[in-house]
């Protein structure tokens, strides 16, 4: 029989608990993607009937956290999604193709994922700096404001160039005004909403072809909000008692930041009528200027920006982990687990994601996000759901924790995924086919059986044609 290894005896005093891993996946969920999402996310359904998308969104989120929860307390260990497929799935030259595609799908998902954080940062920025976009113009740079969002790219991955003992106060210290600007924000909406301007256009709740469109289309945006729900997953074997921390944190910080999400949405559009708000370009800037006027407005576009540097930071810091751990355990190419000998970071690993992340600049922020979410649903999310089943029906692993209503909450995960994809814009769907086409190329490439070399095929001559006696 298969079972779960205990945890080691140190981890259980010194590893993260329920406050900390729940805090952990707060902090990688909230960003600047609610305040670069809102004006497209009400856009989407022409309406604030768009809510609707985020609280199936967040049942759908819900559902899929309880297989994660499940897997997690099953199999805790570092990488998240590669960890367990590769366990599921197995280390045979087939079975070992799924965490391949994992990795490098994430490799692309992850990288639009970052890439749409500095493209919608770029939005805040022009408001505090309304003439920088007609300076390119001026200088006819090919690309315009997009090589800043590089050029931050470009920091962000040097800053992330030394030890992790060296950035982790770094890291405390950047990610806590994350917390303080959403609460500003709810706060100053609910003390002066007006539920005058909650209307609605007509027929807005009329179940149509374009209705279920819209609804797909909400959807996708707000699980983009949601990203980082597993997050605590990928810290699996520094948890203290997984079975426990794992699913609560997962599943508590998804109700909470669904809460926080859904309320902060709401404060908005009742200061910025939606008409209005569907074509903003800096929300969050637009709502405290109409409360406050422009200076205050532009100090707390400052204090977003300082947001979305610090969201970077941490996702860039543990996306750049994923590769390398599957470099390093033969799952993926070898030159991805170099690691130099003076600083000890994954130098390939973080630099590849950069690079990638530095081109996805220079694409539109709609399909940024969109890809963003499609790429990971069928390696990642379908063949989680699947392995669940699998565990379930032919392997013996212990489960020490199950999901309530089994199959029923996998089922309806596996149903909005496909859902989202359904729905999903032509441009992603072509973009998540390519990744996975030359995803499983590159597989091929990478798994070749060697090639003899001269040594080899002269002692196989040998055997193969005997001297004459």
């Amino acid at each position: 029989m298969t079972t779960s290894p205990p945890p080691h005896p140190a981890s259980l005093e010194r590893g993260l608990g329920v406050w900390q891993a729940t805090a952990l996946n707060v902090a990688n969920m909230v960003g600047i993607g609610p305040f670069i999402t809102i004006p497209m996310f009400i856009a989407t359904m022409q309406g604030p009937q768009a809510m609707i998308g985020w609280v199936v969104a967040a049942l759908l989120v819900l559902c899929d956290g309880l297989v994660w929860s499940e897997l997690g307390a099953a199999m805790p260990g570092s990488g998240g999604s590669y960890h367990f497929l590769r366990e599921i799935y197995g280390r045979s030259r087939w079975g070992g193709m799924l965490p391949f595609l994992f990795i490098w799908q994430f490799l692309v998902s992850g990288a639009l994922e970052m890439s749409s954080g500095y493209i919608g940062s770029l939005l805040y920025l022009k408001y505090v700096f309304p003439g920088l976009e007609s300076v390119f113009i001026a200088w006819h740079i090919p690309g315009g404001t997009r090589w800043v969002a590089v050029a931050a790219v470009v920091m962000v991955t040097l800053v992330l160039c030394q030890r992790i003992q060296n950035i982790g106060w770094l890291s405390l210290v950047m990610c806590a005004g994350t917390v303080v600007t959403v609460l500003a924000v709810i706060f100053a909406g609910v003390t002066h909403f007006n539920p005058a301007l909650l209307t609605f256009p007509p027929n807005a709740f009329k179940l149509t072809p374009t209705f279920a469109s819209g609804l797909g289309a909400a959807m996708l945006i707000a699980v983009y909000d949601y990203l980082g729900y597993y997050n605590v997953c990928h810290l699996g074997d520094e948890v203290r008692r997984p079975e426990r921390t794992i699913p609560v944190a997962v599943m508590g910080s998804v109700v909470f930041v669904s809460l926080v999400y859904l309320t902060m949405n709401i404060s908005i559009i009742g200061v910025v009528p939606w008409q209005e708000a569907m074509t903003s370009k800096n929300i969050a800037a637009t709502f405290m200027e109409r409360l406050y006027g422009r200076p205050v407005a532009v100090a707390f576009t400052g204090l977003i920006l300082w947001t979305a540097l610090a969201c970077m930071f941490a996702i860039t810091l543990g996306y750049s982990r994923i590769p390398f751990a599957a470099a390093r355990n033969g799952d993926f190419f070898r030159m991805f687990a170099y690691m130099p000998e003076r600083g000890r970071y994954p130098l390939v690993s973080l630099f590849a994601l950069g690079l990638l992340t530095a081109g996805f600049c220079f694409l539109d922020l709609q399909n940024v996000i969109n890809a963003a979410v499609c790429v990971r649903i069928g390696v990642q999310f379908v063949g989680q759901i699947v392995g669940l089943h699998l565990i379930r029906t032919r392997r013996d692993i212990v489960l020490p924790f199950r999901m309530w209503f089994y199959p029923l909450p996998s089922l309806i995960a596996l149903c909005g995924w496909i859902f989202v994809l359904a729905t999903a814009d032509h441009t992603a769907l072509k973009l998540s086919l390519a990744v996975l086409v030359s995803g499983i190329v590159a597989f091929f490439v990478w798994n070749r059986p060697p090639r003899p070399d001269a040594t080899e095929l002269q002692t196989w001559r040998e055997v193969s044609d005997p001297p004459e006696p």
